[in-house]
């Protein structure tokens, strides 16, 4: 498979599901709940929307899907993260409906707690018709794989929504303290929480429900044989073993976001099917010159048909988000 015809952007046509606002009221609010920074070290990216649109012009996006990166509404406060999560969703339900067709949202949750967490999925999906929620990995030392989450979950998977799954810094920063986190942890803690659902029984419990995965998965495609070694090497683990480890993981979605490279393609294409394959590229956090060069290398490395590219740029996602295929055909 070549690239675009001569003339056309890399990703024409595309609904991106990996984009990232950073609204300056949320910033504000979360500088007031002593939050500085989304890792270590780490600066927010300048973020307006002229900035988004720009790039995704540039680039040939048709659609981008909007989403918190960390730390999300996770701030110390209860109380402010319910009330930072509703007016987040307004700000993005403010941002879809003002440029239509070019911005669809996933809804922000204030996960620790359930019950509002509950309340907030409804009011965003049912009264602001945002496309669907994006989650982390974990929130503090709460793993999106533990029980605790499993009603958000549960309550996904019986709507049929497919959330954007985010990794999040672990809550130990000595793990990373010579690294920003995303460089390694945030792609393993995607894989630690994928097996903390694999043997905690969410995927079993819940057979309807669907992830999307950023960045291939983390290390997923790589390790996922490995994976199913836990009650081999722990034996007493095998009464949580689930029947197919392979098979749940293979149901689940993969963004494309960093990993447009010979590298990482390889092991995606293998475990993956083409159906499962989505766009990201995780603009602002990484620069529109990272997922132009990242978008190249994706048509290059991919090995896909015509039809195949296809699917991956635009036909998947459509079929996950209807409203925007709908509102929007490719520029």
């Amino acid at each position: 498979m070549g690239l675009p015809a001569p003339g056309l952007p890399i990703y024409h046509g595309a609904i991106d599901v990996h984009h990232h606002v950073v609204p300056a009221p949320y910033l504000a609010a979360l500088r007031r709940g002593g939050v500085d920074s989304p890792i270590a070290d780490v600066d927010f990216p300048a973020w307006h929307v002229e900035a988004s649109l720009d790039m995704m012009d540039r680039q040939g996006i048709a659609t981008a899907m909007v989403s918190l990166s960390v730390p999300g509404v996770s701030v110390p406060d209860p109380a402010l993260a319910v009330r930072l999560a509703r007016e987040t969703n307004e700000f993005m339900a403010d941002l879809v409906n003002a440029h239509p067709g070019r911005f669809g949202a996933f809804a922000a949750l204030p996960l620790l707690d359930t019950d509002a967490a509950l309340r907030e999925l409804s009011y965003a999906l049912d009264v602001l018709r945002l496309d669907s929620v994006g989650l982390f990995t974990h929130y503090g030392h709460t793993s999106l794989g533990d029980r605790k989450a499993e009603p958000v979950l549960a309550e996904l998977a019986r709507r049929r929504v497919v959330p954007f799954v985010h990794p999040s810094a672990p809550a130990d920063d000595g793990a990373h303290a010579d690294l920003p986190a995303s460089v390694c942890e945030f792609p393993f803690a995607t894989t630690r929480m994928a097996a903390r659902m694999l043997y905690n029984g969410v995927f079993e419990r819940n057979p309807e429900l669907r992830l999307i995965l950023p960045h291939a998965g983390g290390t997923i495609p790589y390790l996922a044989q490995r994976l199913t070694f836990a009650p081999v090497i722990r034996p007493s683990m095998a009464e949580h073993a689930p029947a197919d480890p392979i098979g749940q993981l293979r149901r689940q979605y993969f963004d494309t976001a960093m990993s447009g490279n010979p590298y990482t393609l390889p092991s995606l294409r293998a475990f993956a099917p083409v159906s499962q394959i989505l766009i990201g590229t995780d603009f602002p956090f990484m620069p529109a010159w990272s997922s132009e060069d990242n978008g190249r290398q994706f048509v290059e490395h991919g090995g896909f048909t015509e039809a195949e590219l296809a699917s991956v740029v635009r036909g998947n996602a459509e079929t996950l988000y209807p409203m925007r295929a709908r509102q929007h055909t490719p520029i």
